[in-house]
């Protein structure tokens, strides 16, 4: 019954109109201000604002035009070497002798360029297909190394020529790092094989690490004239690189 009467005295009383309605406290109201100062800082950004972002990447130093494996044509002792580690040699230039049952047999270059890796020993035995030499491409012996990076095909598509692009390589017997800031020349069109890459390089086992986790698209970087002396890089060295993407809007990211 006492629960009626006080309904009953709440309905009989008048409505309180005059009494001021808060539709928000002050505190609400700071936080609405900072929702839409934030959400429009945002928005400028978003169409203003510029991202970066680099691809990180592994190749080796190299001469532009690769290396390729000489093979002995003859089976049988290596009894002369005629060549040396570093030096240019010509097309036809016999780098060793191989002494075989018809008698002693030249190796020689198939193309100009550098030997860069003589395998072939004297006294070594050799059959008949056998690597014995690894000859860097080209016709002038000065010219600069590039960095071939090998990126993963899902990777390279922001990748353009010109790119500037942070390359770090392990100097030979000294234990150290050096950096050099190179640019994007060429962007392969397609990927390529462990066949493709190894026949470039020079080197299987290289061309199997490269794609350990599928077939990449190499990216030639040049580079600026690294430093002479003890320290210096040579071909072959491994390197790790960073490739910089061109700068995007945030709102791009949205756009289809």
């Amino acid at each position: 019954m006492q629960f009626r009467q006080k309904a009953l005295s709440k309905l009989q009383s008048p409505e309180e109109l005059d009494l001021p309605v808060r539709f928000a406290r002050p505190q609400g109201r700071l936080v609405l201000a900072v929702t839409v100062l934030v959400t429009a800082a945002a928005a400028f950004w978003a169409f203003t604002g510029t991202v970066t972002s680099k691809v990180p990447a592994t190749g080796i130093l190299s001469r532009a035009e690769g290396r390729y494996l000489l093979q002995s044509p003859v089976a049988g002792q290596v009894t002369e070497v005629l060549a040396a580690e570093g030096r240019p040699v010509a097309a036809g230039d016999p780098l060793i002798v191989v002494r075989t049952a018809d008698g002693d047999r030249q190796v020689r270059a198939v193309a100009a360029g550098r030997l860069a890796v003589l395998y072939a020993r004297t006294g070594a035995v050799v059959t008949a297909g056998a690597d014995v030499a690894a000859v860097e491409r080209g016709t002038d012996p000065d010219e600069p190394l590039v960095a071939v990076l090998y990126v993963p095909a899902g990777a390279v598509a922001g990748i353009r020529p010109g790119a500037t692009v942070d390359v770090t390589v392990r100097t030979a017997g000294q234990g150290r790092g050096g950096a050099l800031r190179g640019r994007v020349a060429a962007v392969g069109r397609a990927p390529q094989s462990r066949a493709q890459i190894g026949g470039f390089l020079g080197d299987d086992g290289l061309a199997a690490e490269f794609t350990r986790q599928g077939n990449p698209v190499a990216v030639l970087v040049r580079l600026p004239a690294p430093p002479a002396g003890p320290e210096a890089a040579d071909s072959g060295t491994p390197v790790t690189a960073a490739v910089h993407l061109s700068a995007q809007r945030p709102i791009d990211w949205l756009l289809p």
